[in-house]
């Protein structure tokens, strides 16, 4: 499938970079603590912000001393944060005012991760705490591509899990699933899905 767009807009974890063993290792950490079960986290917890997750599992009051725990839990837990497949290749054929980053982390955790894995921060990160409404709502998206001046329609995002996607969709952008967290299956109200981003060829004028 071809796309003609203005703009790609990334989410980063499963999308950019692997972060699985330190999002599980501290949502183990977390669970172990509170006596929750861990698996359920997981379930519920891939592409959406920490506020959010925490908000289906404590108290309102609880919540947002939970979250500052888990970010110092993630910023201290970043050795083996790796970019995934063909990402570096992808990004180094981008020009820097037509790709953004769309996170359910936060402004400290989330271009931590891209530098440990080396890859490059975009100039345009839009997370957690930058918007009312996580994903699945198209908050996020609509604000990257207002940033990169561009209309969402001409964006193309790229997601990994079914909340980004649903997003994206919302957005109004064209949305295109690496298959890296998720099952294929789970992903198809993608316009297309990919293994993971190897399968992108990007050329600009």
């Amino acid at each position: 499938m071809r796309f003609e767009v203005v703009a790609i807009l990334f989410d980063i974890d499963g999308t950019l970079v692997d972060s699985t063993p330190a999002v599980v290792r501290t949502w183990e950490a977390f669970a172990d603590a509170r006596s929750l079960d861990v698996e359920e986290i997981l379930r519920i917890s891939h592409g959406r912000r920490t506020e959010d997750t925490l908000a289906d599992l404590l108290p309102a009051s609880e919540v947002p001393d939970a979250a500052a725990q888990l970010e110092a839990l993630e910023l201290d837990d970043l050795g083996d944060v790796v970019a995934l497949p063909a990402a570096h290749a992808v990004l180094s054929r981008l020009p820097a005012d037509r790709w953004a980053a769309v996170t359910s982390g936060s402004q400290r955790l989330m271009p931590a991760r891209p530098h440990a894995a080396g890859l490059p921060v975009p100039s345009v990160l839009i997370a957690a705490e930058d918007v009312e409404h996580g994903k699945p709502d198209p908050q996020g998206y609509r604000a990257a591509a207002a940033a990169l001046g561009v209309d969402p329609d001409r964006c193309l995002v790229v997601e990994d899990a079914p909340a980004g996607i649903e997003a994206g969709r919302a957005s109004g952008a064209a949305v295109l699933a690496v298959a890296t967290s998720h099952d294929r299956s789970a992903l198809s109200e993608a316009e297309a899905v990919v293994e993971d981003m190897r399968a992108l060829a990007v050329s600009t004028p």
